[in-house]
């Protein structure tokens, strides 16, 4: 059976040059990188050569990285640490954020009783900027959660107009930029972001890892005790060939960032396009997307709706109708509520995201099942 992934806003596949970076690295630096000896000395360079890397490619330095597992784990100990340590009373967010953030401020309002206020979402799926602004400033010390690529539509919010505004109120800015880093340019000496979080799956590299961004001059107290790794910040031996392999990851995305997404935009303009020959009530979920995501209302039948996933799946087609970390809840799109009609929402929309390996044959063949649906 052909098998045809176009879901790569949940994960991607790892480039071959990552894992052969991570074979190299478990099999001749399997020293721990807390000891003195020469053993974990290498182990512990080659961490802070991934440190580098990383930081070099979004213009910070490289004592504002660290290591986590997952950009979820950032999430909760920024959040966290901003409400415990740094006295924030009030987080500005919206409803179509990842639930990573969704979950950690409902935590943190249960725990804390802080203030939860949400930045209404327009029917394109971008933010409110103008209602965002009647939010400043306030007696409260503040933190703003805000992504910066929606995980689900691909819609790009404006994260500088964001921390510019931030900054101007003295208010924290937590930005969520998993599906964007790895795919565009991002300034950090520019942009007045104060945390980053991301994940290296997103971008080609192993599953596990993933790294924080601290603006200096910032103090989080830790989330995990133990030793002192990551500045004492999080506990834990270092997980050396993950790290290694998500840097080159990075490394990878950018080097070839102009051509790939050259070639995606094309593969996504295609898509559209042959989507919109074959169902030509087709509409585009959310307005000014990243050239990756492509999300579509399709002119489907109730009856047809609920079993379109499961139709493709049985041709070897993976896309999503959500986030992938949401995928086994018969409930609709946390995201896709917030912009669609109670009538719309009962239709199929779809999210078709795309990666340097996904072809216009695989388009085709995309075309083909679903008018067989």
């Amino acid at each position: 059976m052909k098998k045809v992934y176009l879901d790569n806003a949940a994960t991607t596949s790892i480039r071959q040059e990552v894992i052969d970076e991570m074979v190299k690295v478990m099999q001749t630096e399997y020293g721990n990188p807390s000891s003195t000896h020469s053993v974990g000395r290498s182990a512990k360079a080659i961490i802070e050569t991934a440190r580098k890397t990383i930081a070099k490619y979004l213009h910070c330095t490289a004592q504002e990285i660290l290591f986590t597992s997952s950009a979820t784990e950032a999430t909760n100990w920024i959040l966290r640490s901003a409400v415990k340590d740094f006295g924030v009373r009030r987080i500005i967010t919206s409803k179509t954020e990842h639930h990573a953030t969704l979950y950690t401020v409902k935590a943190l309002q249960q725990e804390f009783g802080i203030e939860i206020v949400e930045v209404n979402v327009l029917p394109d799926g971008s933010l409110d900027y103008n209602q965002f602004k009647a939010l400043f400033p306030s007696e409260r010390k503040t933190l703003v959660s805000l992504m910066h690529v929606n995980n689900e539509t691909g819609v790009v919010h404006d994260i500088a107009q964001i921390g510019e505004l931030c900054h101007q109120y003295d208010a924290f800015f937590h930005c969520d930029t998993v599906q964007s880093v790895g795919k565009t340019e991002l300034n950090l000496q520019e942009l007045p972001i104060d945390f980053l979080v991301a994940s290296a799956h997103k971008f080609h590299g192993p599953k596990g890892i993933g790294f924080a961004f601290v603006r200096k001059n910032v103090v989080l107290q830790p989330m995990l005790f133990g030793g002192e790794q990551e500045k004492g910040w999080r506990a834990g031996t270092e997980a050396v060939h993950q790290i290694a392999g998500m840097a080159k990851a990075l490394e990878l995305s950018y080097e070839q960032l102009h051509e790939e997404r050259i070639y995606i935009t094309e593969l996504k303009m295609y898509c559209l396009q042959k989507l919109q020959e074959a169902f030509p009530e087709v509409t585009v979920n959310g307005e000014n997307t990243l050239y990756n995501i492509l999300n579509v209302l399709l002119p489907f039948s109730e009856a047809k709706t609920a079993m379109i996933l499961f139709n493709l799946d049985m041709k070897g087609i993976a896309v999503s109708r959500g986030s992938a970390c949401q995928s086994g809840s018969i409930k609709p799109s946390h995201v896709l509520a917030e912009m669609l009609s109670e009538a719309d929402l009962k239709k199929p929309s779809l999210r078709i995201s795309f990666s340097h390996e996904n072809t216009k044959e695989e388009i085709d063949y995309l075309i083909e099942v679903l008018k067989e649906i």
